[in-house]
C-alpha cells in the first residue's frame, strides 16, 4: 500500500505567504486565476510528482476565480484539502473542486468588504492618523503594523480552518455534504447577486413625458406686482412644505418605472447579460468595447429622445410670466428652483409691513 501523501505544515505556510500575492496579476477575464494558481504551486508540487498530473492541477485552477482577497483564504484550505484527497486516491472531479471554489467565493466576498474595508480598516486608519496628526510617529506605524498582523493573521488561521474543514467533507464524499455544502453556498450567493445588482447597475431615461395638472391648492400661486415681506415668506413656507412651484407636474419615464419597480431596468440588464453569456455571445474581455458601445448608443439615443420631447414642450406652452423659467427647471432640485424663483423677483421692491 502507498505511503498516503500529506502536506505538511511548511508547505501549507508557503501556499498561505504566496497568497499575499493573490492580486497580483489581474485580467478582465479570469480575474485572480493567476494569483490562485500561483499560490498553490508549492502544494501541487509535494501532492503530484509527475509532469503530467502537475501541469493538470495548474490547468484546472486557472479557471475563474475572484473573490475578496482575505477570504480567499479558507476557500484556499478547501481546495488544499480535496488536492490532497485527490492525489490520494479518492475521486474527486475537476468539476467538484471548481464547484466548490465557485459555490464559496461569491457568499464570502459579500462579507470581507464590509468586515475590513469598511470596519477593520477605518478603524485603525482613524486611530493612527489622530495620532499622527499630532506628530507622533507611533500613529503610521501602529497603522501598518496592526493592519498587516490582522491581515497575515486571518489568512493563515482561516485557511487552516479551510484545510481542516476540506479534509472532513471529503470523508463523505458519497453522502452529499460536498453537493449540500455547494448548493447552500450558491443559493446565498444568489440573494448576495440581487443586493449588488440593485446597488451597482443603475440605467436612467431622460425622456420626458406629458405633465400632470395639478389641482388648486397643490401649487404655488405666485402674486402679481409688488411681493412684501408676509408674503415672500409665505411663498418659501409653501415651497419647503413640498407644494409644487408650476401648475403642472412634469413626468418623466424614469420616474414612472420607479413608481412600478425600482431598479427594473437594472436586473433586466443583468439577465440579458446573463442570457449572452449563456449562449456565449460574451465570451471575453474582446466582447466588453461591443458592450460599452451598445449602452452609449442607447444612452445617447435616450438623451436624444428626451431633448426632442422638451423641446415640444417649450414650443407649445402658453407664455406667462413664470413660462420659460419653469420649462427650464423641470428636473432640477426644488432649492434650485426656489432661488431661481427669486431671482425673477429681484427687481421687484419688497417693503416691510
Amino acid at each position: 500500500m502507498a505511503e498516503k501523501i500529506q502536506l505538511s505544515k511548511s508547505d501549507r505556510q508557503k501556499v498561505w505567504w504566496r497568497s499575499q500575492f493573490l492580486q497580483g496579476s489581474w485580467n478582465y477575464e479570469r480575474m485572480q486565476n493567476l494569483g490562485w494558481a500561483y499560490s498553490l504551486i508549492p502544494a501541487i508540487k509535494k501532492l503530484y510528482t509527475k509532469k503530467e498530473d502537475q501541469a493538470a492541477a495548474l490547468e484546472r485552477h486557472l479557471e475563474f476565480f475572484n473573490t475578496h482577497p482575505y477570504v480567499a483564504a479558507p476557500i484556499m484550505g478547501v481546495t488544499l484539502a480535496l488536492e490532497e484527497e485527490r492525489a490520494n486516491g479518492t475521486e474527486i472531479d475537476d468539476a467538484a473542486i471548481q464547484g466548490v471554489k465557485i459555490g464559496m467565493m461569491g457568499p464570502l466576498a459579500g462579507i470581507g468588504d464590509p468586515v475590513f474595508w469598511f470596519t477593520v480598516r477605518p478603524i485603525l486608519g482613524a486611530l493612527g492618523a489622530s495620532l499622527a496628526a499630532t506628530g507622533n510617529i507611533v500613529g503610521p506605524l501602529l497603522f501598518f503594523f496592526g493592519w498587516n498582523a490582522i491581515r497575515m493573521s486571518f489568512l493563515w488561521y482561516t485557511q487552516e480552518f479551510g484545510y481542516k474543514a476540506g479534509s472532513e467533507i471529503t470523508k463523505d464524499m458519497s453522502g452529499g455534504i460536498l453537493k449540500d455544502i455547494t448548493k447552500g453556498a450558491s443559493i446565498l450567493g444568489m440573494f448576495i447577486l440581487a443586493v449588488l445588482v440593485q446597488r451597482w447597475v443603475s440605467i436612467n431615461f431622460t425622456i420626458n413625458l406629458p405633465g400632470k395638472q395639478l389641482s388648486e391648492g397643490a401649487y404655488i400661486n405666485f402674486p402679481e406686482g409688488a411681493v412684501t415681506g408676509g408674503e415672500l415668506k409665505g411663498i418659501l413656507g409653501q415651497a419647503l412644505s413640498g407644494m409644487s412651484l408650476d401648475s403642472v407636474q412634469p413626468q418623466t419615464l424614469q420616474g414612472q418605472l420607479n413608481s412600478l419597480i425600482p431598479g427594473l431596468m437594472g436586473l433586466l440588464l443583468t439577465f440579458l447579460c446573463m442570457w449572452l453569456l449563456k449562449k456565449k455571445y460574451l465570451q471575453s474581455q474582446s466582447s466588453l468595447p461591443s458592450l460599452q458601445l451598445v449602452s452609449q448608443l442607447v444612452s445617447s439615443v435616450s438623451c436624444n429622445l428626451g431633448e426632442n420631447v422638451q423641446t415640444k414642450k417649450e414650443s407649445g406652452s402658453s407664455p406667462d410670466s413664470f413660462g420659460s423659467l419653469s420649462n427650464s427647471v423641470d428636473e432640477e432640485p426644488n432649492e434650485k428652483r426656489i432661488q431661481q424663483k427669486l431671482d425673477y423677483l429681484s427687481p421687484v421692491e419688497f417693503r416691510r409691513r
